[in-house]
């Protein structure tokens, strides 16, 4: 194969003429390979970015205005607030009933930190079934469909490498009851990783060494893949977006629906009360009236540090990654086939093909690799509602075997949310002495979806709890 005069000269203006040391050496699929990766390159933006994420170290600037950002709480302050909650969640199920509301999953990640050999989605995290985190989500959406009269389509973005293996693990297990054609897969977007020097590094000779662009490659993604058309077509005007580590997410919240809307919010957020100053999550600040997410390790400690007249952290606000977007909001930030969101830098150990050819595994960190994360759309959303969450309730990330945020903790809280479902139910739930549910409880989604579903489950059946036995109610 030939390579264009045009691109050829893009290669060399922006210095990178190494990608193509091994070309002649390659059959025809291996230079197809690597010159289909180099032509949807725009070499001029790589050269800025180079310059200002990786020949340097970028600075955070936190600005002088910064401040706490403002949002509803997970109780309303007086009855006036009870008042508009009530009619929040009635117009968040009649959105729900309209059809106008769809599911957004980022699940491009693998499940490499629990020690699991696959697309984490796959990951068995049901207390008594191991049903795996997909059929969560999945149990989710189909009864939320049902209890809506509305069946909601489920958009879930893949990386390039788990894309064949989710789709083949969704045809396995018939879709988990879900109509194939409400759920539409797609990829999210790469970056090249780039060597401290400023060079592209190549993972093989036919190949540049790619990673995913982040989560805030979603938003482009959508357009790309024909998403967003779809959802113009189905009448659907709001995403729930959730990660996959999730399982606790509702995938679906009346109230949160509704606020977004009555709000006229663009994008809207759950945010999570702080467990402490340094807790690993993003701080919700705001700066000249707009809404910002500040990650932990660069939120300043005399900042994270401070306290209201009552002793409560001023920045309390922390992000689970739980947000709604509308669908219009989406078109005008990815107009034109572009979305110019602010890049994050990770130093990671990249291995790469050497001149000589010969594959390289470093012991240290030795180059960059670019992302973009969702919430940088927060800023350039015209409003924002942020919206408090029950951390009990919301949120129980599986990023670990182990420990903190790691399967076993999603496991317990999992159980402990049913036991209080059905404890407000009227059913009796054994515990131990220091008052934790002493009876595994494994609700299928797909058939309680939320405390009210679990009441009216109670209600038409027997339900018994045997003390240190284990229990699914389907």
């Amino acid at each position: 194969m030939e390579i264009t005069p045009e691109l050829r000269r893009a290669v060399a203006d922006a210095g990178q003429e190494h990608v193509l040391r091994f070309f002649d050496q390659l059959d025809e699929s291996g230079q197809r390979r690597l010159l289909d990766q180099l032509s949807a390159l725009d070499f001029k933006e790589l050269e800025t970015l180079i310059a200002e994420y990786v020949l340097r170290r970028p600075r955070i600037e936190i600005p002088p205005d910064l401040g706490p950002a403002p949002y509803f709480p997970l109780h309303p302050a007086d009855s006036v607030q009870g008042v508009y909650y009530q009619r929040a969640r009635a117009r968040g199920e009649e959105l729900l009933r309209a059809g106008a509301v769809s599911c957004l999953t980022v699940a491009g990640g693998q499940g490499t930190r629990l020690g699991f050999d696959g697309p984490k989605g796959t990951y068995p995290i049901g207390p008594v079934t191991d049903r795996s985190l997909f059929a969560y989500f999945a149990g989710g959406i189909r009864r939320a469909g049902e209890k809506y009269g509305a069946p909601i389509t489920w958009y879930i973005m893949t990386s390039l490498l788990n894309r064949a293996a989710t789709e083949e693990f969704f045809r396995q297990h018939d879709f988990f009851g879900l109509d194939p054609h409400r759920v539409f897969f797609f990829t999210q977007g790469t970056m090249p990783a780039i060597g401290y020097d400023g060079r592209l590094l190549l993972a093989a000779p036919d190949s540049l060494s790619l990673s995913p662009d982040g989560h805030g490659g979603t938003l482009l993604a959508l357009r790309k893949s024909g998403a967003l058309d779809r959802m113009f077509d189905e009448g659907v005007s709001i995403l729930s977006y959730f990660q996959v580590d999730n399982p606790l997410v509702p995938v679906v919240d009346p109230l949160f629906i509704g606020l977004h809307d009555l709000e006229r919010s663009e994008m809207s957020a759950i945010m999570l009360a702080k467990t402490g100053p340094f807790e690993k999550l993003g701080n919700f600040c705001v700066s000249e009236g707009r809404v910002q997410i500040i990650e932990y390790s660069d939120l300043p400690p005399e900042l994270a540090e401070k306290r209201n007249p009552d002793g409560s952290l001023a920045f309390i606000a922390g992000s689970p990654a739980i947000h709604l977007l509308s669908r219009d909001f989406i078109a005008h930030l990815t107009a034109g086939g572009s979305l110019k969101l602010p890049w994050h830098r990770a130093d990671k150990k990249i291995p790469y093909i050497n001149d000589r050819g010969e594959k390289v595994t470093p012991a240290e960190p030795n180059g960059v690799k670019l992302e973009s994360f969702i919430f940088d759309a927060l800023p350039l959303a015209g409003r924002v509602m942020v919206l408090e969450g029950d951390r009990k309730s919301v949120f129980a990330p599986t990023k670990n075997a182990t420990g903190v945020d790691s399967a076993e903790s999603c496991r317990t809280m999992l159980v402990e949310r049913n036991a209080r479902w059905l404890e407000a139910a009227g059913v009796e739930v054994p515990r131990t002495a220091d008052g934790q549910a002493d009876v595994k409880i494994e609700i299928a989604p797909e058939a309680v979806l939320d405390s009210d579903d679990a009441r009216a489950y109670a209600a038409g059946h027997a339900v018994t709890l045997p003390r240190g036995g284990e229990v699914v109610l389907d």
